[in-house]
């Protein structure tokens, strides 16, 4: 377990199987796991309805991009990182974390920890 227990991602990914891959990893890191979104305006109701820590947004879902969702998390301050097998940001955000698939542990603890500092979920 890490010292992320308890903290709740919002997951927006296209992929099942990627998706679960992920949720898995943040299982096993003691997250909870919000969603997972698989479409942009899934991801967006589930940002809007708030009551989650930070967000894993994958770039690309089936041809829209997920930058709506994270201009949404930011006007409530929430942290995200974008997700891509592509290694680039979408223009205009490239200060959050950039995590490349596949997922590995160590990139997801390490860009929460950069979001949310574990320090507080310990």
């Amino acid at each position: 377990m890490s010292g992320l227990h308890g903290a709740r991602v919002l997951v927006v990914e296209d992929e099942p199987v990627v998706a679960m891959c992920l949720e898995d990893i943040l299982e096993a890191l003691g997250c909870v796991t919000v969603g997972p979104a698989s479409r942009l305006c899934e991801g967006m109701a589930l940002a809007e309805a708030g009551g989650i820590d930070a967000a894993i947004l994958d770039i690309n879902l089936g041809g829209e991009r997920s930058t709506g969702i994270a201009q949404a998390l930011l006007g409530q301050g929430v942290p995200f990182a974008f997700a891509s097998g592509y290694g680039a940001a979408p223009e205009g955000f490239e200060g959050p974390p950039l995590i490349e698939k596949p997922y590995r542990e160590a990139d997801i603890v390490a860009a929460l920890t950069a979001m949310l500092g574990e320090e507080k979920w310990t």
